[in-house]
């Protein structure tokens, strides 16, 4: 008795294709795993390189100048000149004349009045000459003139004595003063009546034993 089978998945041509996929999965896999695959990707799409392209520096203008303005003057109106004759005025004030201030003519100088100049007084003669000479001047060979300036009262005494004039040593100055000092004269006289006047005097320091 004949008796029905079901063919068997791998016999005949659909069992060949069916253990080729399969063996196809397998290669896959196994290229996937060593890394086969990758370099066929590699080879068939190239990498992609990505650049940074640098963008271009705005270079910096200069502002654009400002819009001129033109500039509107002011419309000033010329000036009218109306000629305007002032009235003259009748005056009957008199010119003012200039006065020159003179000096005064010079006062004549009064006359002197009638008198006597200052003496020496023989009851007292000033203490100069030979016996005051400073012994110290003699042995320096000092000699010299001075003039006494000095004032001498209405009763004659000799006040406010002063050198004038030095003689050039200050020992001969000295013994000019102690010469006049404290000492009297006969003083001015106006119109017969005793003045105190000043007066100036000489005296002279000269070695007479050269």
């Amino acid at each position: 008795m004949y008796k029905y089978e079901e063919p068997s998945l791998f016999s005949g041509r659909r069992g060949a294709a069916f253990i080729a996929v399969i063996i196809l999965h397998i290669g896959i896999v196994w290229a996937f795993y060593t890394g086969l695959a990758g370099k066929l990707v590699q080879k068939i799409i190239p990498p992609v390189e990505i650049a940074q392209i640098d963008k271009q520096k705005e270079v910096d203008k200069p502002p654009p100048p400002p819009p001129k303005l033109e500039e509107i003057k002011p419309f000033v109106p010329p000036p009218e000149f109306v000629d305007i004759q002032a009235p003259q005025v009748e005056t009957t004030a008199i010119t003012q004349t200039t006065q020159v201030n003179r000096p005064p003519p010079p006062v004549a100088a009064a006359a002197p009045k009638p008198g006597t100049p200052i003496k020496q007084d023989p009851r007292h003669p000033l203490r100069i000459g030979e016996d005051y000479y400073p012994d110290a001047s003699k042995r320096a060979n000092e000699e010299g003139r001075c003039v006494v300036l000095m004032t001498v009262s209405a009763d004659g005494k000799i006040t406010n004595e002063s050198i004038q004039t030095s003689s050039g040593f200050p020992r001969l100055d000295e013994a000019c003063l102690k010469g006049v000092h404290g000492q009297r004269m006969l003083p001015a006289t106006e119109e017969g009546k005793p003045v105190e006047k000043t007066v100036s005097i000489p005296i002279v320091w000269k070695l007479t034993g050269k």
